[in-house]
């Protein structure tokens, strides 16, 4: 195949057979791969290179695109997906969701409203509902799904804006604040910044937020200053996957009537787990939480889930208005998933975790997630038995912090730039209280003690 057939517009519409056989070959070898390389960060002068002058009137071989695809941008892509992926957080989509993921995609599945798609909307509700179960919010509950947990936090903070200012300013666009502490996801920031909210940033006596953290900052507050109409607490932070006191946060939130937001992004899947629930205790009286299934809930990128515990209030702030629009909205009892965000145009993207939740069964999605926490345990116990390693603060959730005594910044980004020429591990070093030490982060459960302790021999 190569190019479009000028006598006939309707030519890349068209079944191609050989096109479509070469894109499944593809997609059958990589899923079949028992685990998936790690490949590089590349070179942006060869890639710009290779790229150049791809674009053009007559088109190219589609065999000739996939190899390039195959043999060159693909392997300048670092795999998230790999076992041996253990920085930022990584992901690990299972088979089900990638596969389903395709037919998305093929179907060109949208969930923009209940007009328009009551099936995929449907399918989406139950595992939204899933989720909310699992957080303990009541049946009222309701949600969507974003793009990510940036889209997601934005989505709530506008909701406990304009709430905030419909209680403490009769609904006058006046200032307002949204407290929260410094450990609290980048996200969050960039979110007030782009609300408009000065942040009310609470100090913090340990590393996670408290209930006398938050009532100490509160108390100091000048009563002149623009009142706090909100609070964003962390479940599972995403550098050290930290657990605020979400329990006494919440309380000191209903005291001063203030909307109760959880960044469970990263560490929402620990609800699945029995061994660490319980850090997870007053998560159910958020007003709204945001998790990222593309994280550690194995779904492809990119989905995150926003959940509100009264998404009509959600939908009085986020529903759009146009003339063309009045048609999604006559039937008040259905609230669409485009009126409980920014977007308005969306693809059916929580379809593919329904999908693998409803065909792996939820027993296994809780093994995933604790065989990531049980590799974390035992990493920690192997870095405390080692005398030139430390434990910097003992994990969590899935997320280690590390140091190799001696060491300094360039010490582990050169470790680092060892492990993925080598194609040993994809492992970057953070920051933690000024000072730059090591770090593991593990979603994938087929990351194993041996790959860890392959790293740990680089040293």
């Amino acid at each position: 195949m190569s190019g479009t057939n000028a006598t006939n517009p309707n030519s890349m519409h068209e079944f191609d057979a050989e096109l479509t056989n070469q894109v499944f070959e593809y997609m059958r070898e990589r899923l079949s791969m028992p685990d998936v390389p790690l490949d590089f960060p590349g070179d942006t002068k060869v890639l710009a290179e290779v790229l150049s002058g791809l674009i053009k009137p007559e088109g190219n071989p589609s065999a000739d695109v996939l190899k390039l695809y195959d043999e060159v941008i693909s392997r300048a892509v670092v795999s998230g997906d790999s076992p041996r992926f253990m920085a930022f957080i990584p992901t690990a989509p299972t088979k089900a969701a990638l596969l389903f993921d395709m037919i998305v995609s093929c179907a060109s599945l949208q969930g923009i409203s209940w007009l328009e798609a009551a099936g995929s909307i449907s399918a989406e509700n139950q595992v939204l509902r899933w989720m909310a179960d699992l957080s303990g919010l009541p049946e009222s509950a309701g949600g969507t799904f974003v793009s990510g947990g940036s889209a997601a936090n934005l989505a709530a903070l506008t909701v406990a804006r304009d709430s905030g200012r419909q209680r403490v300013h009769n609904g006058k666009r006046l200032p307002v604040r949204i407290a929260l502490s410094q450990q609290a996801h980048s996200s969050i920031g960039n979110s007030l910044g782009i609300l408009d909210i000065e942040p009310l940033i609470v100090q913090t006596s340990g590393y996670a937020m408290t209930k006398a953290d938050l009532e100490r900052a509160l108390a100091a507050v000048d009563p002149s200053e623009p009142p706090v109409v909100g609070v964003v607490a962390t479940a599972g932070t995403t550098n050290a996957g930290i657990i605020d006191d979400l329990a006494g946060i919440s309380e000191v939130a209903r005291e001063h009537g203030m909307w109760f937001h959880v960044d469970a992004a990263y560490g929402g899947a620990g609800l699945l787990a029995p061994s660490v629930r319980s850090q997870f205790a007053g998560i159910e009286n958020a007003d709204s939480i945001t998790m990222d299934p593309h994280k550690w809930w194995f779904s492809p990128f990119d989905v995150a889930a926003i959940l509100y515990r009264n998404p009509k209030l959600a939908a009085s702030v986020h529903t759009q208005d146009a003339s063309y629009l009045d048609v999604l909205h006559e039937d008040d009892s259905l609230i669409n998933p485009t009126d409980l965000a920014y977007h308005l145009t969306r693809r059916a993207r929580g379809l593919p975790l329904w999908f693998s939740v409803v065909v792996n069964g939820t027993d296994a999605y809780r093994d995933a997630v604790e065989a990531s926490i049980s590799l974390t345990n035992e990493v920690a116990e192997y870095i405390k038995a080692d005398e030139n390693l430390e434990l910097v603060i003992e994990p969590s959730l899935s997320v280690v912090l590390w140091r190799r005594i001696g060491w300094n910044a360039k010490d582990y980004r050169d470790l680092q730039d060892r492990l993925i020429e080598s194609q040993t591990a994809f492992v970057t070093p953070t920051s933690w209280q000024g000072e730059t030490v090591g770090r593991f982060a593990f979603v994938h459960p087929g990351t194993t003690m041996d790959m860890v302790k392959e790293v740990f021999a680089n040293i």
